[in-house]
């Protein structure tokens, strides 16, 4: 087999099966529970796939939070932190990544380790669709048993046109999409479960991430996230959710629309905890645009 062999940015859980055993296949567990920290641990202690390490949101895939609250409440990590704890868990720069993770949020936090990857310059990354829950129903065993990797080196190449900042977006060239990947009542300011301010960016329209999936939990094809993202028209996109994970499912459905991660399908990382840590920043609330 050659690298070209994991298919990007989505495997099956059959694809998966066949090639469990490769050993340059590295699986990172993703799930977490914004509302208990512990709780994606836990799942991970009790039962997981073979092989797989636990990849932290917040302690692995996010850096530290500042006390202004200025990058948002998942901050990305220092690339060399990241870098440096995926060598750890013996993922290398020739490795193949499939990031999982499970229930309602499939995609969800899986899809953030693959953006961050990708982020690192890796392009042999992929999500396992339909997550934790397709691999059951294929079949797939899980073990408690906790991988032993020998350490590798992974050497990060940034790519610096995945990330646009809160000055880009306050200044965003004509013709530019910035859509708002979080509930469509976050979005309008019904609620506001988590940052000190409800609603959105003004401009935005609101494309919920969960438009991505279909009713299995597995990502839609092509053409359907083309028509929600609006993929087929050459539009550049900004993206951004609450703090930066969220946004990441509907980058990975642009990129299989066509449109590849850089500067026309960009992440605002910080989002709108990021954007609201700054009380000069306007804000809007109200239904301007929204749609699955």
């Amino acid at each position: 087999m050659t690298q070209s062999d994991l298919p990007t940015p989505l495997v099956s859980a059959e694809w998966l099966q066949a090639h469990l055993h490769d050993p340059r296949l590295r699986l990172l567990d993703c799930r977490f529970d914004l509302r208990d920290a512990l709780l994606g641990r836990m799942a991970y202690l009790e039962s997981h796939l073979p092989g797989a390490v636990y990849a932290d949101l917040e302690m692995n895939l996010s850096g530290p939070v500042s006390e202004s609250g200025a990058g948002g409440r998942h901050p990305l990590p220092e690339p060399e932190a990241l870098a440096a704890w995926l060598g750890e868990q013996g993922t290398g720069n020739d490795s193949w990544v499939v990031c999982y993770d499970a229930g309602g949020a499939q995609g969800y936090y899986a899809a953030r380790a693959w953006w961050l990857l990708r982020w690192l310059g890796h392009r042999q990354v992929a999500v396992l669709d339909g997550g934790l829950t397709a691999w059951q129903a294929a079949g797939g065993e899980l073990t408690d048993a906790e991988p032993q990797h020998s350490p590798a080196t992974f050497t990060p190449q940034v790519q610096p046109g995945f990330v646009a900042s809160a000055d880009d977006v306050a200044a965003l060239p004509a013709g530019t999409l910035l859509i708002d990947s979080r509930a469509p009542e976050r979005y309008r300011g019904d609620i506001e479960p988590l940052d000190r301010k409800a609603g959105h960016i003004p401009g935005a329209v609101n494309r919920n991430w969960l438009g991505a999936l279909d009713e299995s939990g597995r990502f839609r094809n092509a053409e359907a996230q083309a028509e929600r993202l609006g993929a087929g028209d050459g539009q550049p996109t900004v993206t951004y959710c609450g703090s930066g994970v969220s946004a990441t499912p509907n980058l990975l459905a642009r990129e299989l629309a066509g449109v590849p991660l850089g500067l026309d399908n960009r992440l605002y990382a910080g989002s709108w905890s990021d954007w609201v840590s700054d009380e000069g920043r306007p804000t809007a609330t109200g239904n301007t645009d929204t749609a699955e």
